[in-house]
């Protein structure tokens, strides 16, 4: 019988001898606060790699080979080979035998349709960043914290003449308004753990004491052309009051359309009301 999901948690339908069918939850292992990372037991270092190959089909890119897989991981080729096999298998990627590459497959698809449709605070903020993208003509974004990028769970555009039209899904680096403003609102020791595993990646920590000092003043984090020549953008860290954990909505575009002055004056004002009903508690 198939399993299903509610949104938040995958449930079993198990038949009774009438007939019925009753809903029963997967047993859940305990685990330890802080966990060890990739030296725990527990930790599948295979699936670990197979995500790693597939966190390589970034915004932008749309096919690779084996040896531009190799090259980006740091894996042995004989170990891609056996994970493109068997992604292709599952129908995480797709083989183009006219060029030997691979692009993302269906699957993928179907994973991250799977967190959209379950992310309230996602569809709790639409309201708010479409009223925003509007009264501003900026794009809208809202993101969570990926790993080494700020990834986008909902991007609203307010203008047609933007040339910057972002997707859900894309991934903005940590040195973008959006990266910096989540790293300022971290815990220093936490941030400092972050930056630490980002290496040469890093934001300089010259920009993250700006953005914590503009955090402490206005409430919002500001990159004035320094993401992007010539795209302004500010950004704000909230712990979602569904309690989904901590997200960063920015509105960016143009100097030309948004210069300093309107995105620190108007906008930001505008952005800390944008997210005022979808914080439950300070970043």
């Amino acid at each position: 019988m198939q399993s299903f999901s509610d949104g938040k948690r995958i449930v079993h339908p198990a038949a009774k001898p009438d007939g019925k069918v009753e809903l029963s939850l997967p047993a859940r292992r305990k685990r330890a606060a802080g966990g060890e990372g990739a030296s725990s037991p527990d930790f599948i270092t295979a699936l670990a790699r197979g995500l790693d190959v597939l966190r390589c089909f970034r915004h932008g890119v749309t096919a690779l080979g084996n040896l531009d897989l190799a090259r980006l991981t740091g894996l042995p080729k004989p170990t891609i080979s056996r994970i493109t096999y068997t992604l292709t298998e599952l129908g995480y990627l797709r083989y183009h035998p006219d060029t030997g590459k691979y692009s993302p497959g269906y699957g993928v698809l179907a994973l991250g349709f799977g967190l959209l449709a379950g992310l309230e605070v996602r569809e709790l903020a639409k309201a708010s960043m479409t009223e925003l993208a509007r009264g501003t003509g900026g794009a809208v974004a809202l993101g969570a914290f990926d790993g080494d990028a700020m990834t986008y769970v909902e991007a609203i555009h307010g203008s047609s003449a933007l040339y910057l039209r972002l997707p859900v899904g894309y991934r903005a680096s940590l040195d973008s308004a959006m990266g910096r403003a989540y790293l300022a609102s971290l815990p220093v020791p936490a941030c400092d753990d972050a930056l630490a595993r980002l290496g040469e990646a890093a934001p300089a920590a010259a920009a993250i004491e700006r953005a914590r000092a503009e955090l402490r003043e206005s409430g919002c984090c500001f990159a004035i052309g320094e993401w992007q020549s010539g795209i302004n953008a500010a950004a704000v860290p909230f712990s979602s009051v569904t309690g989904e954990g901590v997200f960063v909505m920015s509105c960016g575009g143009p100097a030309g359309l948004l210069p300093e002055a309107e995105l620190r004056g108007r906008v930001a004002p505008l952005l800390r009301a944008a997210i005022a009903g979808l914080a439950g508690a300070s970043a």
